[in-house]
C-alpha cells in the first residue's frame, strides 16, 4: 500500500502553499495516483506530527473564532436560508434534513442540512447501485455521485453553491462542528480512515482542505490524507487561508 502520509498537493491553490513540508514539497499528479480503496483501516496506534492538536489555538482560539464568525454568518445568511427553506418546502416537503455524523473524540451528533434529495434517498441509492455497476464503482471510490439520482432540481442548485450546508452554522454554534476541519463523516466510514486521530482530534468542519483543493474530484482515501495534512498544520492562518479559498470555491459553484 502506498504511503499516503508523505503526499503533498501540487493541485492546491497557491494560497495554500503553507501545506508544503520543508522547502521541497512532494507533488501529486492526480490522474496517475494509485489510490487504494480502504475497506479496513490499517492499524495506526500513534500518528506522528499531530502536536498542533494540543496548541492554544486548537484548544481555545479556534472555538472563539468559530463562535464569532458563525454568529455573523448566521445573521447575514438568515434571509437566504429562510427563502430556500420555503422554496424547498414547496418542492418536496420538509426542507431540513438531519443525519448522524461522527464528531470530536468519536462522539455522534446530528448534522443539519437543507434537504437536497428525495425523501426516500436511501432506497433510491440502493436500487441504482444494484442496477448500475459503474455507478457502484464511483460510489465505492468517492462516496459521492456526480449524477446522483437522489437529488431534486432545486437540490442540485443549492449543492453546486454549497448553500445546503448553511444550517451547519447552527452545528458550529452548538459546538458539534467547526467552520474549518475534516468533513464530517458517517459512523460507518471510520474504517476508511488510516489515521483516525487526525479526524477525531478535531471538530469536523463545514469546509476544509479537501473542499478547497480536490473537491469532488478525488477518492475518499485521498480525502483522509488531506485531513491528516490539515491536522498536522493546524493554525489560525491555516484556517484563514482555507476560509478565503472556500469563498472562491463557492463562487465558482463547483459542488455536486
Amino acid at each position: 500500500m502506498p504511503d499516503h502520509s508523505l503526499l503533498e498537493f501540487s493541485s492546491a491553490p497557491k494560497s495554500l502553499d503553507f501545506l508544503a513540508s520543508g522547502n521541497a514539497p512532494f507533488t501529486l499528479t492526480t490522474p496517475h495516483l494509485p489510490v487504494p480503496l480502504f475497506h479496513t483501516a490499517p492499524t495506526c496506534p500513534e500518528t506522528p506530527g499531530l502536536g498542533a492538536l494540543k496548541s492554544d489555538y486548537a484548544l481555545t482560539g479556534k472555538r472563539v473564532l468559530d463562535i464569532v464568525l458563525a454568529s455573523i454568518a448566521l445573521f447575514l445568511s438568515a434571509p437566504v436560508l429562510l427563502t430556500l427553506a420555503f422554496l424547498m418546502w414547496i418542492e418536496s416537503g420538509n426542507p431540513f434534513y438531519t443525519q448522524d455524523r461522527l464528531g470530536r473524540d468519536g462522539r455522534r451528533f446530528r448534522m443539519y442540512k437543507l434537504r437536497s434529495m428525495v425523501p426516500n434517498a436511501a432506497e433510491t441509492l440502493a436500487a441504482h447501485l444494484e442496477a448500475d455497476p459503474a455507478l457502484r464503482a464511483e460510489w465505492e471510490l468517492t462516496q459521492k455521485l456526480k449524477n446522483d439520482p437522489r437529488i431534486t432540481p432545486l437540490g442540485r442548485l443549492i449543492r453546486k453553491t454549497s448553500m445546503d450546508e448553511l444550517p451547519q452554522i447552527v452545528n458550529v454554534l452548538k459546538g458539534d462542528m467547526s467552520l474549518v476541519g475534516p468533513r464530517p463523516m458517517l459512523p460507518e466510514q471510520m474504517n476508511l480512515y488510516p489515521h483516525p486521530r487526525a479526524y477525531t482530534g478535531l471538530r469536523p468542519g463545514i469546509t476544509g482542505l479537501w473542499q478547497v483543493t480536490a473537491r469532488n474530484e478525488e477518492s475518499f482515501a485521498l480525502r483522509a490524507v488531506m485531513d491528516l495534512r490539515y491536522a498536522q498544520r493546524l493554525s489560525f492562518w491555516t484556517d484563514v487561508k482555507i476560509l478565503g479559498a472556500t469563498v472562491r470555491a463557492v463562487l465558482r459553484a463547483t459542488g455536486y
